[in-house]
């Protein structure tokens, strides 16, 4: 059989891809089909429960063609994937990767993401895990559907698989002339049955060199109605009937509920108020009668507070509240025979993810069923969490999840859709349930705060002969030292943290590359050598050493380090995490009266082997290096006697168009090489950067972001 893929293109709007936002949320995975239109998606008659119990955790979430393709008597195809689309690319990725092996152009292709109730588990979408893993997954489903309706086509010519071409869904055999569609082969009944067997776990895809479709840099298949504003985020999704909820929130962390008058709010025209144990809340008729349900709730209710720490002192409350105490330094011999022994702490404050939408969702309860609309990155885990807390059998619950606005790390967890459900629960009507902006920055999960303890130790020669590198409370991705570092060992150690913490984009791979590459500076400088030297003499991996000598060639590295300038620097970093590698330089430039730091020029290589979308990815490459900016040079959160102080963008400023500097983006291709995500590890390389631009233009070595300057003192 030979194959010709056909060349990728601009998608006509797709009419499906908002279609998560279903008329009727009783509906069942068979109606769903037929609503899509008739076809193969054989696993219809299973419910979510076989979806979770065949796989997941990244892409393997479907063992049978069916589970994955379905093919729709027009010859459409519909492929399912329980990844969700949030601004990442996901959507276009995967669109991709299914015409690539389909044989058709992109537009050709339908993704349902997201709906528990008919796609396969792939796992949460984080840890750049849908490149690496849902990629291949639906290369192989897709290759193993054609596979098949070759084979069904071959059947009825009477020839060999190898005597075909499968070009635009189309099968042909050139000797006797003979076609067929995919919607041919849809309309014969052993197509339906052959779709009910296992994906092969050894299956031929197409090879890099053969790409037509992938390689190309195709727009998200949605993206006019994203543009032209029909497209419903879960803040848009509206029932029959629905109620606007609100929930009421403690005056301060750790406060306990002691009493609240429910009949305030109840007095009011048509409001639902209700209290569980330390939850209470109001659903109203308007989202305006809701704000003044919970005005007026709020003023009966009575609270226990509790002393909180501040952000004053949190850095000493974390190392004092170290599970099991802070280790020290085993290397007792390396430091008493060491040449030079420099030792230093870096901290990095706690941070919100700032998403451009808030927690939002949209609950209906149709007897013990519950359907959510909501915006998660973990469809299947806020499936399991909900059934948990209404304590349903898991075949009664369905989650869907239109593509909305970003997550960064920061939405796994499934609060805002049990709220939304317990209100709809006692109000007997679908409720909408969205968090506003201060109650996003104070009661969503925060990036860790860090306290981490450096201690490296220096021979004669300027070669490091010891490495003892200690995170404490914000987590162990990328703790490891990339160098060649002689006696060395890196650990995180957990701490009782007062805020809630989590997830966040490369987790704590920002906050322990910020400290490492900092601390490689400070190293060169004590060993007298240039910090790009003094890394390449520690630097024995291929792909890093390559990104790193990349971003020095295409900045000038050394024209410009020694080229000085009054209140200018240049400074540079790199790193590896997720399977990938980055290296950037920063100039900056600093106000000799204000003190004020401005990135005026960024230069980043980035390679994470093959290259699916060029365009999507120089877009998350542009995008890390921008969210990066914002906990380099401004963003922290401040909070005292258990509240928090700066909840709001006015206070809590994250990069402005003002901010952005000149970008210099390179990516690296390695066509040899399988392909890894490019979501989070662009956003390691930025703030180290910048920290060792501003001691290079200051002589002022700054170990705590966001990166700040004493002002100079006045006359």
């Amino acid at each position: 059989m030979t194959t010709e893929p056909r060349t990728g293109g601009h998608s006509t709007p797709d009419p499906t891809a908002d279609a998560l936002v279903l008329p009727d949320c009783g509906i069942s995975r068979r109606s769903f089909v037929q609503w899509l239109g008739a076809g193969l998606l054989i696993s219809v008659g299973a419910g979510p429960a076989l979806a979770q119990r065949s796989g997941g955790r990244g892409g393997g979430g479907a063992r049978s063609v069916s589970a994955r393709v379905h093919l729709g008597q027009d010859g459409r195809i519909t492929v399912l994937s329980g990844k969700v689309e949030m601004g990442q690319g996901a959507r276009a990725e995967l669109s991709q990767a299914a015409a690539e092996e389909l044989r058709l152009a992109v537009g050709q292709v339908t993704m349902i993401l997201a709906d528990t109730s008919v796609v396969p588990d792939d796992g949460t979408t984080a840890g750049s895990r849908t490149t690496p893993a849902t990629v291949p997954a639906v290369r192989q489903a897709c290759a193993a559907a054609r596979q098949l309706l070759v084979e069904l086509a071959c059947r009825r010519f009477g020839v060999q698989p190898g005597e075909v071409v499968v070009r635009d869904g189309q099968i042909a055999h050139a000797a006797s002339q003979r076609t067929a569609t995919y919607a041919d082969l849809a309309q014969a009944g052993e197509t339906a049955k052959a779709f009910e067997r296992a994906i092969p776990a050894e299956i031929e895809l197409t090879p890099v060199q053969a790409w037509r479709v992938l390689g190309t840099s195709v727009p998200r298949p949605n993206g006019r109605d994203l543009v032209m504003g029909t497209h419903a985020f879960p803040s848009d999704v509206r029932r029959p009937g629905m109620l606007y909820g609100k929930v009421l929130r403690p005056p301060s962390y750790g406060a306990r509920l002691s009493s609240v008058d429910l009949a305030v709010a109840q007095a009011l025209p048509g409001v639902v108020a209700v209290r569980d144990g330390e939850f209470a809340g109001v659903a109203a008729p308007t989202s305006l009668r809701a704000r003044e349900a919970l005005a007026a709730l709020a003023t009966t209710a009575r609270w226990e507070e509790l002393p909180q720490p501040s952000s004053s002192e949190i850095y000493d409350y974390l190392r004092q509240r170290a599970q099991g105490g802070v280790p020290a330094n085993p290397f007792t011999a390396e430091l008493a025979a060491a040449q030079q022994v420099l030792r230093q702490t870096y901290r990095v404050p706690y941070v919100q993810h700032a998403p451009l939408e808030p927690r939002a969702a949209v609950a209906e309860w149709e007897g013990d069923r519950l359907t959510v609309w909501t915006g998660t990155q973990s469809p299947f885990g806020y499936h399991r969490e909900l059934a948990r807390a209404f304590q349903l059998s898991e075949d009664n619950v369905r989650v869907m999840v239109p593509d909305f606005g970003s997550g960064f790390g920061g939405k796994h967890s499934g609060e805002a859709a049990i709220e939304a459900a317990r209100l709809a629960r006692a109000a007997g009507r679908p409720v909408s349930l969205t968090w506003t902006r201060a109650e996003e920055f104070t009661w969503a999960y925060f990036r860790p705060a860090a306290a981490i303890d450096i201690e490296a130790t220096l021979d004669a020669t300027g070669r490091l002969t010891s490495w003892y590198f200690l995170n404490l409370n914000s987590g162990g991705a990328a703790v490891d030292t990339p160098y060649r570092a002689g006696a060395a060992r890196s650990r995180f150690i957990a701490s009782n943290s007062p805020l809630r913490q989590g997830s966040y984009r490369t987790l704590a791979a920002t906050a322990n590359n910020f400290a490492r590459e900092s601390f490689m500076d400070e190293l060169a400088l004590a060993a007298g050598v240039d910090p790009l030297d003094f890394r390449l003499a520690h630097l024995e991996h291929p792909r890093l050493r390559a990104v790193l000598e990349a971003a020095a060639q295409r900045f000038g590295w050394r024209e410009r380090v020694t080229a000085r300038q009054p209140s200018l620097g240049v400074g540079l970093a790199c790193g590896t995490e997720k399977g990938s590698y980055v290296a950037a330089c920063a100039e900056v430039t600093i106000d000799s009266v204000t003190q004020q730091i401005a990135v005026r020029r960024v230069c980043e290589v980035f390679e994470c082997g093959a290259i699916l979308n060029p365009a999507n990815l120089r877009a998350q490459v542009q995008s890390c290096i921008v969210m990066g900016l914002g906990p380099a040079l401004r963003e922290e959160m401040r909070f005292a006697h258990g509240k928090m102080l700066n909840a709001s963008f006015a206070q809590y400023r994250v990069p402005r168009f003002s901010d952005l500097p000149e970008l210099d983006l390179h990516l690296l291709a390695r066509p040899d090489l399988p392909a890894a995500g490019g979501g989070e590890t662009p956003i390691i390389a930025i703030a180290p950067a910048i920290a060792n631009a501003v001691a290079h233009a200051t002589g002022t070595r700054v170990r705590q972001m966001p990166i700040r300057l004493p002002e100079a003192p006045t006359a």
